[in-house]
């Protein structure tokens, strides 16, 4: 995500930063740099022409240019522009009305409102620990009802059953009878996708609001159609109360115009991102933190809560503890740590909130890709449960056995044990010392490819 963006942005801000001095002129060409770089990434022009003038207020004042550090303090108003300009704090949901509380999802056809409506709910039962309903009153679409229905099962959510032959409003007025029925504490209403121009389409979305009367008026729009998003937004924001937005697919979108341009347009905030295609990928909308990840500084804050969340810690307590009483890294362990990693978004989750990734080489970059992880793991599954505690049996017959069942070839399988025979040699030396960083800077240039930062 907005990786475009953020490799044009730091190098309009790379000259500036370790100046001594600014001036008027330097100012201005690292802002027009900014601009070009904003309008690359289709941020609509208008939203443009006022974060440039904001930041060349402050640029140009005792702020930056009386500053000691001059360089970092203008990088450090652009992001607190940038932050500003996507609404300054996050906008939780309103849960704290009487139940079932109604969440109205409303957007354009194949914007991702069915698996988005999966998603938020996975979130309210997992983190929020509410009861959630789910319905659908998306008539015109074939099989709609049906997905709801197949995803409610996966996220454990109940589903409340209608079909084709109904009419919206009544599906959506004995859906929320039937949530109250049943002490849900949330429902989620999934509606069909409509165009902002049919008037028909716009009327009925307007009369399910009157009926369901929903908490939360949610607007699921597709990030990748850029500053579209935010005008789509804000012609459903005319016509309907919205409370915000959910962008979908961005981790498709590397240039992050919607994101820079919704709560401008429409004045309404985002309240979560879809960063991929998993139930659970989910997030809530930091604009402090987005900010940091535009302009190259990552988003530790948002990496430590992933960890906390996904990350099993009995497994990994009893990890370390296997390294304490010196017992070795083996194959198992190491299959472990890349579910792990696969369930915290993968290598590409992980590679957007880590600070100056924007400054690895591109060389280094296109060895960390997820091609690499699912051939390492596809090679760790075909071995036997004793090969991968005791690699030291795996000769010749067995690794054409191995590379066999994993689809690869000898050479892959050969490459890969070289290189775990030498992660094993590194955990060996540093688990003596019993420490996680000791450790982890005896990994750091020792990972295979595809796990190399």
């Amino acid at each position: 995500m907005f990786e475009n963006l953020t490799q044009r942005l730091t190098n309009s801000l790379k000259n500036i930063r370790g100046q001594g001095r600014l001036s008027e002129k330097n100012i201005k060409e690292a802002l027009r740099e900014v601009r070009m770089a904003l309008l690359e990434a289709d941020v609509a022009l208008p939203v443009v022409k006022e974060f440039i003038e904001l930041v060349g207020q402050r640029a140009v004042g005792q702020e930056v240019v009386g500053s000691l550090t001059p360089g970092q303090t203008l990088i450090k108003v652009v992001r607190d522009e940038l932050t500003a300009l996507m609404g300054d704090t996050c906008a939780e949901l309103n849960l704290n009305a009487p139940a079932p509380i109604v969440i109205l999802m409303a957007g354009l056809q194949g914007s991702g409102k069915t698996t988005t409506i999966a998603k938020l709910a996975r979130r309210l039962i997992e983190q929020d620990k509410k009861s959630v309903m789910v319905a659908s009153c998306d008539v015109y679409r074939p099989a709609a009802i049906k997905q709801l229905e197949t995803l409610a099962g996966e996220v454990n959510a109940k589903f409340f059953p209608s079909d084709s032959s109904q009419k919206p409003i009544n599906i959506a007025k004995d859906a929320v009878s039937q949530a109250r029925k049943q002490f849900a504490d949330v429902l989620l209403i999934d509606t069909a996708g409509r165009l902002h121009v049919d008037s028909e389409m716009m009327d009925e979305i307007k009369q399910l609001h009157a009926v369901t009367q929903p908490t939360e008026t949610l607007f699921v729009v597709d990030s990748m159609t850029g500053q579209d998003a935010a005008n789509t937004a804000k012609a459903f924001n005319d016509t309907l109360p919205l409370t915000g937005v959910i962008l979908t697919k961005t981790d498709g979108d590397a240039r992050g115009g919607a994101a820079l341009s919704v709560r401008k347009i429409t004045g309404k905030p985002i309240k979560f991102i879809g960063v991929g295609e998993k139930s659970n990928d989910l997030e809530p909308f930091y604009p402090d933190r987005i900010a940091s990840r535009i302009i190259g500084q990552g988003d530790v804050l948002s990496l430590i809560e992933e960890v906390e969340r996904t990350v099993d810690k009995e497994q990994a307590e009893k990890f370390v503890g296997k390294l304490k009483k010196g017992r070795g890294f083996d194959f198992e362990d190491f299959r472990s740590q890349l579910v792990q990693m696969r369930n915290m978004g993968g290598i590409a989750g992980l590679m957007d909130k880590i600070p100056g990734v924007d400054q690895i080489p591109d060389k280094a970059k296109a060895m960390v890709n997820e091609k690499e992880i699912s051939r390492m793991e596809a090679i760790i599954n075909s071995m036997t449960p004793k090969e991968r505690r005791l690699p030291n049996v795996i000769k010749g017959s067995r690794k054409r056995r191995i590379a066999n069942g994993s689809g690869t070839q000898i050479q892959d399988v050969n490459r890969l044990l070289k290189q775990f025979s030498q992660m094993q040699k590194m955990f060996k030396q540093v688990s003596r010392k019993r420490g996680i960083g000791n450790i982890m800077r005896g990994v750091k240039g020792k990972m295979p490819p595809g796990m190399q930062f």
